[in-house]
């Protein structure tokens, strides 16, 4: 089916595409957002497999929309030519690839492998399975007392395909902008463990600001965050964080006495009462999902039904959406799929659609450097995916200004730290200034106006509509600078039934179909997705792609545009097969992964027996010893390492605090200490997303107070004095740090209660 061809952002790039296993879905994202991408199968390496439908389908999520074509080795090189950016997992070859690179200054090469190269786990296999037990998502997923659980479908691929996509939007972006390219040498691990679950990023409600690497180690008991209660047709999920948001609960359950008192406002308070949860699951028991949704919505209460991935294709809202459109898959048929990930002035980045000739971008011949220098980006998002968008952009050289109100403080700044800054908080938001400007007021409305006069990027998480009520939307704001790029991410996406829905990503998981499917095989009520973060950072990455794709569009046209990201659509696309293989009526698959206990308390190792051949070679290492029973008697590292040199995908299960000072991890340069003067414990973050020596690594600026720069700020941007600036914080219009706080800091009080 072919789309009407449109102005997509990359049109006129060109993607030689040279990746065998999953990491050729990055490929087929700048696909989406408009480049030619050529998929060459070198003497068949990569292409469809035969006879099994569910791997034909992986093979399609990765690469539909691309230009196929099968080639001989022997005649490689004389495919590359005229490519903008060539993504290969080649291990052997006759491609002198720094000889390309010379004659090609402007060409990004980027090599997309599972480990990356010349490390000691360069010549592992890696599934879905080993990334999980890697990044240690598989530690944090399942329940307390009980084996680590495999989280559903394949979603540590697709994120460390998102990064990326992020990746090479950024190599693309700095060929673009100075006419110099280079090589990158990106691994799926290091983009899974960034973009899925972050063991040192910004994390949500559930650690209260502390990184996962400073948790209890195992999984979290069953049920206690965010609750979910049996209802009349099913389960509906629980997300009441804020005070505002507990007392709308209260007023949906009548007002019961019991639960009057102000210690409920407490969030602790309300885990802990046996009772209150009693009489919630008393209240909501013979109730229908569709009819709690809508006193949710009433009372302004954080909740979902919990749907299964069936319950959600069919929802109005994703038929409203467009999410999906029909594809007739070679041997397969007619099978939905994703229809792209972002929305772009209004119209759906699919896959499949028919070029649009445009001319290349023109370099602007400025020096190498951080590709975003001299961009200058109004950040208005808040909590996790609102901080990472901003956080990717600044790590990139952009002037990332943070919009705060003391009034509406960043729910991620209420931390166990009362000045409002965290480690969790230090890791969103490096690199970034805070600006504190009251939006309620007309003034505060009208140098938002000035500053979007002369900005490059909007950025915003706020429920749809939130910025037209304040007469910021971005029809009104495009007009006064037609190349402003805005970007809204959002729950379930800016027009349809779901869209004025309040969503968390646990609310969005259980939507979305992916709690229901998170669960012990045995155990119905077993949902284990309670302290992850998914989707936050992975949707950040696409909406920062976004960015940098429409930056290309605008050295051609001038002009900006607006996306809209919906975390449910990014999360339905990142299970593409097991939409399409519940629409073709296949059985479930019962997965070539498995957890094993290993020898030592709550050990653990993945193994992935992928095929037959597999399967033979673990008979050649153990024997007829049933594999549960050897890996018993083995520790998870070692049997891994052992399983890994048979050629058998297999890993041990990490926590966060082995992150750090694990081998790989240190041989990529992956992690860094960072200074935070006001933070009580030793500060541990991302250096990069990929390894290339051509472009520098982000700067290390700690995360700022709460308006701590408000008064720069409006120096650097619109020219205002110190005293015009007083006269507007005296008119309530700016605002600056609070004085509580700045008294905190410097008595050092705060740190009372990280004793």
């Amino acid at each position: 089916m072919q789309q009407e061809a449109i102005d997509r952002p990359l049109s006129g790039l060109v993607v030689i595409d040279l990746v065998a296993s999953p990491l050729a879905g990055t490929a087929r994202i700048l696909r989406e957002l408009g480049a030619e991408v050529i998929r060459l199968e070198v003497d068949g390496r990569g292409a469809c497999p035969s006879g099994d439908h569910r791997a034909q389908l992986e093979y399609w999520t990765a690469n539909l929309g691309k230009r196929i074509e099968s080639v001989a080795a022997a005649d490689l090189t004389r495919h590359l030519a005229g490519a903008d950016l060539i993504i290969e997992d080649l291990s052997e070859g006759n491609i002198d690839w720094a000889a390309l690179r010379a004659a090609h200054p402007a060409l990004v090469h980027m090599t997309a492998t599972g480990f990356g190269r010349g490390n000691a786990l360069s010549h592992w296999q890696w599934t879905d399975a080993v990334l999980h037990a890697l990044t240690t998502e598989l530690s944090r997923s399942g329940i307390k007392d009980m084996a680590p659980l495999l989280p559903p479908g394949e979603i540590a691929v697709q994120c460390a395909v998102a990064q990326g996509a992020y990746v090479a939007m950024a190599a693309l972006t700095q060929a673009l902008a100075s006419g110099t390219g280079g090589h990158v040498d990106y691994a799926a691990l290091d983009g899974a463990m960034q973009a899925l679950d972050p063991a040192f990023g910004i994390s949500g409600s559930a650690t209260n600001g502390r990184p996962a690497a400073a948790l209890p180690p195992g999984r979290p008991p069953r049920g206690v965050q965010y609750p979910i209660i049996p209802v009349a047709d099913g389960y509906v999920r629980l997300c009441v964080l804020a005070p505002r948001q507990w007392q709308g609960m209260h007023r949906m359950m009548g007002s019961p006495a019991e639960f009057a008192g102000p210690e409920f406002n407490d969030i602790m308070v309300r885990f802990k009462s046996k009772e209150l949860l009693a009489a919630m699951q008393a209240f909501l028991a013979d109730k229908t999902r569709a009819e709690i949704a809508e006193l949710g919505q009433h009372h302004g209460v954080p909740l979902a039904g919990l749907n299964t991935l069936p319950d959600c294709l069919a929802a109005d809202h994703i038929r409203a959406r467009g999410t999906f459109t029909v594809v007739d898959l070679p041997g397969l048929g007619p099978v939905p799929v994703p229809n792209g990930m972002i929305v772009l002035d209004g119209e759906r980045m699919g896959p499949v659609h028919a070029g649009s000739p445009a001319s290349r971008p023109v370099p602007a011949k400025a020096q190498p450097g951080r590709p975003l220098e001299g961009l200058k980006v109004l950040d208005l998002g808040v909590i996790v995916v609102g901080a990472e968008t901003g956080r990717l952009l600044a790590d990139l050289g952009a002037d990332v200004v943070k919009i705060e109100s003391a009034a509406f403080p960043d729910g991620s700044r209420q931390t166990w730290l009362k000045i409002g800054l965290s480690s969790s908080f230090g890791a969103g938001h490096r690199n970034k200034r805070s600006l504190g400007l009251n939006l309620k007021s007309e003034e505060g409305k009208d140098l938002l106006r000035r500053m979007v006069a002369d900005a490059d990027v909007m950025l915003s998480n706020f429920r749809p509509g939130t910025l037209e009520s304040l007469g910021l939307g971005y029809e009104e704001l495009s007009k006064l600078n037609p190349r402003l790029i805005a970007v809204e991410s959002s729950a379930f996406g800016r027009t349809g039934p779901w869209s004025k829905r309040m969503g968390y990503g646990p609310l969005v998981r259980a939507a979305a179909g992916l709690t229901a499917m998170w669960r012990y095989p045995d155990d119905p009520e077993s949902f284990s997705d309670s302290v992850t973060i998914y989707p936050d950072h992975v949707c950040a990455r696409i909406g920062a792609s976004a960015v940098m794709a429409l930056l290309a569009r605008r050295r051609r046209t001038g002009r900006g545009g607006h996306v809209d990201v919906s975390q449910a659509e990014v999360m339905l696309a990142h299970l593409a097969t097991d939409v399409a293989a519940t629409a073709l009526d296949l059985a479930p698959s019962a997965g070539p992964s498995d957890v094993y206990a290993c020898a030592g308390e709550d050990e653990w190792c993945v193994v992935s027996l992928r095929d037959e051949a597999d399967r033979q070679r673990l008979a050649a290492l153990i024997g007829t010893q049933p594999l549960a029973d050897w890996l018993a008697d083995n520790s998870a590292r070692e049997a891994a390492e052992a399983l890994q040199d048979a050629g058998i995908p297999a890993a041990p299960m990490l926590r966060a605090a082995d992150l750090a000072d694990h081998p790989t991890y240190t041989a990529r340069g992956l992690f860094r200490e960072e200074p935070h003067d006001l933070l009580p414990e030793p500060m541990t973050a991302e250096r990069r997303p990929a390894i290339w020596d051509w472009m520098p690594d982000p700067d290390s600026r700690p995360a700022p107070l709460q308006c701590q720069d408000t008064y720069a700020v409006m120096q650097d941007w619109l020219g205002l004095t110190e005293t015009e600036c007083a006269s507007l914080e005296a008119a309530g219009v700016l605002e600056t740090t609070p004085a509580k706080i700045r008294e905190m800091v410097a008595t050092k009080s705060y740190l009372e209660t990280a004793r």
